[in-house]
């Protein structure tokens, strides 16, 4: 959009001799942080190219229309980083959204080893933490040093790379006679399985090798240059593997595909795919940005699924879900398989009171890996343990009994010994561990709530839930309710769960999940015992409320109409 205050230069007004050099003087003009916009009637990036190729990363380029007939774009000279020791200071709340990205990678391209930059931001910038462990493996650090609710501050700095090399299978051809030099390289690939690598070091470009290499085996190796002059040469050769032939399979090597093609035909043989079809990729790295493109451009239309993981090869199956079945929730994949709360309690993901979200929402709100985290779901379904009870399959007045007696019941017992030794370890040691105090006023509110909360649903909700099973048995009328329609109600009900889960959140963060001083004593550690345990019933309680009782219980009562 463009502002009143900004310049324009209609560049189609000008003589062609003189196009060039008059934007270069109005970019020459620019301060920091200032900007002009340009107006033309075909795309001019290859001026975005020049400019590039004269300043760096010292200018922004931003579309503001483009095409079919008139293109504006604006030009900005980035405002220069504060200098604070060594380390930078970027607010990106001042770039333009197009820019951040690209600004951010630029000023830590420019870092030198030991230095940092701080970024300011009104959001948690955890993705740009997963994207830098793609692009920069092992050389950088990542440090919050602030975390909301308003503002995020980060200092990325940039540290000396591992070796990366230890224990790689590398040939250095200096250091070979020149006669010798091909006969050594071929009769090493000759020794590699499938998957496996050799590493050549040299001091030119090897290409001859290449394609003395093609025609003597065609597509069975890999070529990937790691380094590429001026002085040195690094050249990653992998025998490929051949393709696996189960029936049915739809198998694309991406390895023996030129780099531009890569993600084209990839998105191409997706495309292609009917709903419910699944196409396998075979890599030599991790194809992980793969996913978070595909995420990005189609949203959650594909399921992601490794097969294999490295060391050396990596096999992906990623299939297009059938129409009408995205994203499972949080609470839908524990409601199918409750082992799997196991993995969400692990990462501190709520399926009870958030269990509306979908695993990558609720992923990208705590920065967490979710390919890694599905990947987990999927290895649960591979453990062989106990069945887990079958809540969603019981009768729903049924359940209403069970969670009665069983997680009403734990509450009674449970709650009274909690609040007493709260407030007694508050007191006794309080003055060393002042958090204690408000984990006190926490648990005194988490009581009071749940001693209000658990005679009303026992009297009036659980009891018109088991009266409506009744009638519906029975063919009868819904019969009367004192709370009114449970519909109406439901949202009021879920918000008190949300609040006792809240306080039960930060008696965690309070905590540090439950991690004991050094100086805690018998009634400290039985008190933090009680905690973990009324937290892990809780989940399950709410769980069962919240994503199975009451949604059930609504749709009976709907069905009476």
């Amino acid at each position: 959009m463009e502002t009143a205050t900004e310049p324009i230069l209609d560049v189609t007004k000008l003589a062609p001799a003189v196009k060039h050099s008059t934007i270069f003087a109005h970019v020459d003009a620019l301060q920091d942080g200032d900007s002009f916009i340009i107006h033309n009637d075909h795309d001019p990036k290859p001026l975005y190219f020049q400019l590039h190729n004269l300043y760096g990363d010292s200018y922004t380029w931003e579309y503001l229309e483009q095409g079919p007939t008139w293109w504006k774009v604006r030009i900005g000279k980035e405002a220069a980083v504060q200098p604070g020791g060594d380390s930078n200071v970027l607010d990106v709340t001042k770039l333009a959204p197009a820019v951040k990205h690209s600004t951010i990678f630029g000023l830590i391209a420019k870092l030198s080893e030991g230095q940092s930059l701080i970024i300011h931001n009104d959001h948690d910038p955890a993705p740009l933490r997963h994207q830098l462990g793609h692009t920069h493996p092992g050389t950088i650090a990542w440090e919050y040093l602030e975390k909301g609710p308003q503002w995020w501050k980060v200092r990325i700095a940039k540290i000396a790379p591992r070796n990366a090399e230890a224990g790689l299978n590398i040939l250095d051809v200096t250091k070979l006679a020149p006669a010798v030099k091909h006969s050594t390289i071929f009769e090493r690939l000759d020794k590699l399985q499938g998957g496996e690598s050799l590493i050549i070091h040299n001091d030119h470009d090897p290409a001859p090798l290449r394609y003395h290499l093609e025609a003597e085996h065609g597509g069975a190796y890999g070529w990937e240059y790691l380094e590429e002059g001026p002085a040195w040469w690094k050249v990653r050769i992998t025998r490929r593997m051949d393709d696996i032939t189960q029936h049915g399979e739809n198998i694309l090597d991406v390895t023996k595909l030129a780099p531009r093609e890569k993600h084209p035909t990839i998105f191409n043989r997706y495309h292609a795919l009917k709903k419910g079809e699944s196409l396998v990729i075979h890599n030599d790295h991790d194809p992980k940005p793969l996913y978070y493109q595909m995420q990005g451009e189609m949203g959650d239309v594909f399921t992601w699924e490794y097969l294999e993981q490295g060391p050396a090869w990596w096999r992906v199956k990623i299939t297009k879900r059938p129409d009408g079945t995205g994203a499972e929730t949080l609470a839908e994949i524990v409601t199918k398989d409750f082992h799997k709360a196991e993995v969400l309690k692990k990462y501190g993901l709520d399926f009870c009171c958030n269990g509306h979200l979908t695993m990558r929402e609720a992923c990208a709100a705590k920065g967490l890996d979710v390919v890694r985290i599905e990947q987990e779901l999927r290895e649960a379904d591979k453990v062989l343990t106990a069945p887990a009870l079958p809540y969603n399959d019981w009768n729903i007045d049924f359940l209403a009994d069970f969670i009665v007696n069983t997680h009403h019941a734990f509450l009674r017992k449970n709650l009274p010994e909690i609040g007493k030794y709260s407030a007694k370890v508050a007191q006794v040691h309080g003055a060393a561990h002042p958090e204690l105090h408000e984990v006190n006023g926490l648990v005194e509110e988490v009581i009071a709530e749940f001693t209000a909360h658990l005679p009303e649903e026992e009297k009036n909700m659980f009891q018109y839930i088991k009266r409506m099973v009744t009638a519906r048995n029975a063919g009868q009328p819904r019969p009367a309710s004192t709370m009114g329609r449970f519909q109406d109600h439901l949202e009021s009900l879920v918000n008190e769960h949300v609040s006792v889960g809240g306080k039960l959140d930060r008696i965690n963060e309070l905590t540090d999940g439950y991690t004991l001083p050094g100086d805690a004593c018998a009634s400290y550690t039985l008190l933090f015992r009680l905690l973990r345990e009324l937290e892990d019933d809780t989940h399950v309680h709410i769980h069962l409320e919240n994503n199975i009782l009451f949604p059930k219980a609504a749709e009976l009562e709907r069905s009476f109409n």
